[in-house]
């Protein structure tokens, strides 16, 4: 799980300029107008959307644009329609990359996909080439200062989570897809604010990433995740703390 939560980490710091550039703000308004779409406007019986809605509140996006997001897959307001896509591949250093999309114009979109892998030293690969290296997970990441480990572990723990880790700035919380739900209420119900809450592709092992792959590792992983259509990217790459800490 080490190479996950580094990238988790580093995703977690990025994300703060993301929203600067207003990129953040537009993936989560794709996401939230998908799952109303798919699942309905309802936020609490509909999952997928209230976590989307989680995510937009953790980034402070206004409740009026959640709203209107909402309203626009349920279509309420006019708007683009989106579809889902998943590419996979391989990075430096043999790597394997899930790349999961929402797109309004699918060619477009893998063209420019395929182009980023290229680009960086990796290259595209056929449907299944990596997907089963990876399993679903619920991750739940909680800010370090608002709850001691030994009382956020006790109750995740208890509520059916498979193991927490402690990151340089959150705790991560690994759930089994079934658990997550319960969970995530577990510690809403104890008044600890969560900072984001989703169902992932964790990888099974992880592939160890030398000095002279790492760097070009992120710059694919930055690629692939500024891409206005990517809503999200696994990776199993495993770097470890003295190369990232080098590269600071």
């Amino acid at each position: 799980m080490s190479g996950h939560s580094k990238w988790s980490t580093i995703k977690h710091k990025k994300g703060k300029e993301d929203a600067k550039r207003g990129k953040l703000f537009t993936k989560i308004q794709k996401e939230i107008s998908v799952a109303a779409r798919l699942g309905g406007g309802d936020v609490e019986a509909n999952p997928r959307l209230r976590s989307a809605v989680l995510a937009a509140r953790g980034a402070n996006m206004p409740g009026e644009n959640i709203h209107r997001a909402i309203q626009r897959g349920t279509g309420e307001l006019p708007g683009v329609h989106y579809e889902s896509a998943e590419y996979e591949g391989y990075g430096p250093g043999g790597i394997a990359v899930l790349v999961e999309c929402l797109s309004d114009n699918k060619n477009r979109t893998v063209a420019e996909i395929r182009s980023i892998f290229s680009k960086h030293g990796g290259n595209m690969g056929e449907a299944g080439c990596v997907n089963w290296m990876f399993e679903k997970k619920g991750l739940i990441h909680i800010d370090k200062k608002v709850v001691p480990e030994d009382v956020l572990m006790e109750k995740a723990i208890e509520a059916g989570a498979d193991d927490m880790t402690v990151e340089e700035e959150v705790y991560e919380i690994v759930t089994p897809v079934e658990n997550f739900e319960e969970v995530k209420t577990t510690i809403e119900k104890a008044k600890i604010p969560i900072q984001n809450a989703e169902v992932n592709m964790v990888p099974k092992t992880t592939v160890r990433v030398e000095a002279d792959k790492a760097e070009k590792v992120l710059r694919l992983m930055d690629s692939l995740e500024d891409h206005e259509d990517v809503q999200k990217v696994y990776s199993n790459f495993d770097i470890p703390d003295e190369i990232l800490q080098s590269m600071q």
